[in-house]
């Protein structure tokens, strides 16, 4: 019984990186889970993904290119000020400009890069570095 659906995602993807496979599959599938692909592709941690209809919730096939050294879901969801994303930058990343905090916004799902440019906060979703 799955409590974390995105949680289990980050956590396959992870596994599969650390073996060193090309491809991972993801699956139940959802929208969150697709924008935090979304995110990652953005950012340049994964290559293509593509969603599969399997006639339950679908099923994410993603691409990995290997630039993944962590990455995991963040519980739970703390509510970030547009003024104290630094200090949670600290807590989940392990140095300055390395890494990405996933966050959900009222503008959607975006990094921590995009939203500070923005001006906004949200709750964190996940990290990835």
């Amino acid at each position: 019984m799955q409590h974390d659906p995105l949680a289990d995602a980050l956590s396959a993807i992870k596994n599969a990186e650390h073996k060193g496979k090309q491809k991972c599959t993801i699956k139940p599938a959802s929208k969150l889970i697709g924008n935090v692909l979304d995110v990652m592709k953005e950012e340049g941690y994964i290559g293509s993904y593509e969603f599969r209809d399997d006639h339950k919730a679908g099923i994410y096939e993603v691409e990995l290119i290997g630039a993944i050294n962590d990455c995991g879901a963040i519980k739970p969801r703390f509510p970030v000020k547009r003024d104290e994303m630094e200090k949670w930058e600290k807590r989940y990343l392990p140095a300055r400009d390395f890494g990405v905090l996933i966050l959900t916004t009222n503008k959607g799902v975006m990094s921590n890069k995009k939203a500070k440019e923005i001006g906004i906060g949200g709750k964190l979703l996940a990290y990835v570095y």
